[in-house]
């Protein structure tokens, strides 16, 4: 018997889009299906099925699909919204062969030198092929498109250069990796350094290529790490896209929308080049050169700040492209969210495209050792008739992608989630949680977007009087994540790959002298890194799993294994070694971390360390009293929030591994957080339980353990001590306003910080749900 599912793209462009590639991650059922065969797509208008790549990105100790992502091309209708059926049989049952729609798929072959890709463009029927060596000095070898060449020669760099050494930094490839393989898309992967023949410094990159099914176009990924010990100051990094031909002295005409810029390109003599720059907000502005002439754009801190915006940056800002084109063929590179990543310039003429990943002379981007950051942009291969409007339109469709999604009842009824779907939906939560969601501190810059600073820190003075940033405390991709799939809202997704993107490259640790930092994350502190520590409470993984479930891409996983490794080799440090001698958020967070892999990835390694900070809880109980922690150098004391991420962790771990005494454990800390944190008078919990401290709570995390007390024991009681605090939580209207602002080498809207949303995610939702579930009324 097959299961079906739907799935659903919201009305967003209003042009038809062919064969466009979609891509979409979800969870399901346990014991449901194992293979990934099972899986098909079914347009219910069209009658046809599509074309699918498939792969399980997790799995259940049964051996069946844990999530699943899917790849498939679809015809969206315009401005409208679009519903496909995703097929999944049986394991038991008899594949079936399905015919789909045509297509041209994905070749890949492995070569002497490296790899050739090939596939039909399915707008101009030309063949498209790319290939890539290994050990270059090039990330393209070639390019062929129809009956055009481009040689190796026409694509150099990134080329680097730095304000401490002298020269250019070029680019030394090493092999190229498949990553992901398919008809459908081909993801590949190389490490290499920049050298330059000047200094012994060399600094490592990462490049990435994907290569979609009947398309013309491919992005190639870029992140630079800086593996010295000292900052690397970034002076320029510029991608080429070279062309035989100079500057031209032609006209530079200016048009302020794409209908003028393709009446423009037929009423006017171009000549035999014809330059580009376009950037967007709302309509698309361009410089069109002819006869090659030269035109550039810039995005810094300066243009930032007197250009207005409403678009949720992470979904959308604007777009930003070059375009050359000769007399029968051209060439269109975007930079993704150059806005949101400034600063970044393109420049167009005669002799080719430039990509400035950093412009020279724009603000400064210092990377401190250890930090990577990661840039993408699209590099389309066209005809030359084909209209300015059309290259816009990819170019901004680059800029944002359909978002498919599966309803909420999809992801509540896999139970890989926290409980946090309520029978009845309620506007007071819904709308606080989104408020919350929303509104975040939004930072324009390079090594800063995807992040915030957190205004609390920064006024305390952590900072001695500069920035201090959150590096997504209380795991922020991953409430962004639960509420994607509670709601479908498509920005919630976005919200969660801008924020692990930033994660994984500017707050994990790259490069370190001393080994045990490799791999880890910093808590929050200056400039991201700056003076940084590691220690187990301030490193998350979930949000990353997610990231990897709900995008398919390999680095989420990748990274959250690091940091797994990271706190196992924390916990082994002296700090670690005697229970009661830290908070109980330290272990407790290591023990959510370590549970989050080993359910990922089913791998037992990640529970060697989960029966000593059991055992550790158990000990502290006994020679404390309860889980108090050291605060003044003669004081032990309550600290609620601390010990409600400790039940939260517990019980996660409980889910996979029932336990009585373990149950009774957390129940025991509940009734003592209730006796001694409890206010009665006024019915909420206080801060900390000094008198210095003792002022009353607000911290939702409270809610999270009532919440699981409920579920254990079922006994209304543990609700009503909650009740206050949610009242409220849901009636406080999170600030968020603020004038846009520069500081540092940040551009910032909102003071905010998304610690607020990360904190009270679930424990608001799941709050919700046991109220519900138990009859009680907000």
């Amino acid at each position: 018997m097959s299961t079906e599912i739907e799935i659903f793209i919201d009305k967003l462009y209003r042009y038809d889009r062919k064969n466009e590639h979609c891509s979409i991650g979800f969870p399901i059922e346990r014991g449901l299906v194992s293979d990934t065969s099972c899986f098909s797509v079914w347009d219910p208008v069209k009658e046809i099925y599509l074309p699918v790549q498939v792969k399980a990105t997790s799995r259940y100790p049964d051996g069946s699909i844990r999530f699943v992502f899917i790849r498939f091309i679809a015809d969206i209708p315009a401005n409208k919204k679009s519903t496909f059926i995703c097929k999944i049989q049986g394991s038991d049952e008899n594949a079936e062969s399905k015919e789909v729609t045509s297509y041209s798929p994905v070749k890949i072959t492995k070569t002497s030198a490296g790899y050739e890709l090939s596939t039909k463009d399915d707008v101009t029927d030309r063949e498209f092929k790319l290939g890539l060596s290994d050990n270059s000095d090039k990330l393209l070898d070639h390019v062929t498109f129809g009956n055009i060449a481009y040689e190796g020669g026409m694509f150099e760099g990134p080329v680097l250069r730095t304000a401490k050494t002298r020269g250019e930094y070029l680019i030394r490839s090493g092999s190229w990796e498949i990553v992901e393989e398919g008809p459908l898309c081909v993801i590949l992967r190389n490490k290499g350094v920049h050298v330059n023949k000047d200094s012994d410094l060399r600094y490592s990159f990462e490049a990435g290529l994907t290569f979609w099914a009947g398309k013309s176009y491919a992005e190639v990924s870029y992140r630079i790490i800086n593996d010295t010990e000292d900052p690397l100051e970034v002076e320029s990094l510029v991608y080429r896209i070279k062309r035989d031909g100079e500057p031209g002295d032609g006209q530079v005409f200016h048009v302020s929308n794409s209908d003028e810029a393709d009446k423009l390109a037929e009423k006017e003599d171009l000549g035999r080049v014809r330059a580009i720059t376009a950037s967007s907000n709302y309509k698309t502005d361009y410089y069109i050169g002819g006869d090659g002439a030269a035109s550039r754009r810039l995005i810094d801190a300066e243009w930032l700040m007197k250009e207005a915006n409403e678009h949720f940056a992470e979904t959308f800002y604007g777009t930003f492209f070059a375009d050359v084109t000769g007399e029968d063929t051209g060439i269109c590179a975007t930079i993704f969210q150059a806005q949101q990543n400034f600063p970044k310039a393109v420049e167009a003429d005669g002799s080719g495209i430039a990509l400035f990943l950093v412009p020279e002379g724009a603000n400064s981007i210092v990377l401190q050792s250890g930090m990577s950051r990661e840039q993408r942009f699209l590099i389309h291969f066209h005809e030359a008739k084909e209209s300015i409007s059309s290259l816009n339109d990819r170019s901004i469709v680059y800029q944002m992608p359909y978002r498919p999604y599966v309803l909420p009842k999809v992801h509540q009824r896999a139970g890989v989630w926290p409980d946090v779907f309520s029978k009845k939906a309620d506007y007071k939560v819904e709308q606080n949680l989104i408020a919350r969601a929303d509104g975040h501190c939004r930072a324009y810059g390079m090594l800063n977007f995807g992040d915030c600073y957190d205004a609390n820190y920064t006024a305390q003075g952590r900072g001695c009087g500069k920035l201090v940033w959150s590096n997504n405390e209380y795991d922020y991709p991953h409430a962004c994540a639960i509420m994607f799939a509670r709601t479908g809202i498509r920005r919630f997704l976005d919200y969660n790959i801008a924020a692990a993107r930033h994660w994984m490259d500017v707050d994990v640790c790259h490069f370190h002298r001393d080994p045990i930092y490799v791999g880890g994350q910093w808590e929050h502190t200056v400039g991201h890194v700056i003076d940084g520590k590691m220690v187990c409470s301030h490193e998350w993984v979930e949000g990353l799993l997610d990231y990897y479930h709900l995008t398919g891409d390999e680095r989420g996983l990748e990274t959250a294994l690091g940091i797994g490794d990271n706190v196992n080799r924390l916990l082994d440090t002296p700090m670690y070694a005697k229970a009661g001698e830290i908070s109980a958020r330290e272990t407790g967070w290591a023990l959510r971390t370590l549970t989050a892999l080993y359910i990922e990835t089913g791998d037992k390694k990640w529970l060697k360390k989960c029966d000593k900070i059991l055992g550790d809880f158990k000990t502290w109980e006994e020679q404390y009293g309860h889980w108090l922690s050291p605060y003044t150098d003669n004081t032990i004391i309550r600290v609620g929030f601390m010990i409600s991420v400790a039940i939260g962790s517990l019980m996660r771990y409980y889910r996979e591994f029932p336990d009585q005494e373990q149950r009774n454990l957390i129940i025991r800390a509940v009734d003592d957080l209730i006796e001694n944190c409890y206010v009665e008078e006024w019915g909420i919990f206080y801060y900390k339980e000094l008198p210095s401290l003792n002022r009353l709570g607000n911290n939702t995390l409270l809610l999270e353990a009532m919440t699981i007390a409920y579920d254990l024991t079922k006994d209304q009681k543990y609700l009503e001590y909650g009740m206050e605090t949610f009242r409220k939580a849901v009636s406080d209207s999170p600030n968020y306003s603020g004038s846009k602002r520069k500081e540092e080498d940040a551009v910032l809207v909102g003071t905010t910080s998304t610690k607020n949303f990360a904190q009270s995610m679930i424990p608001i939702a799941g709050f919700h749900r046991a109220m519900v579930e138990a009859g009680l009324e907000l």
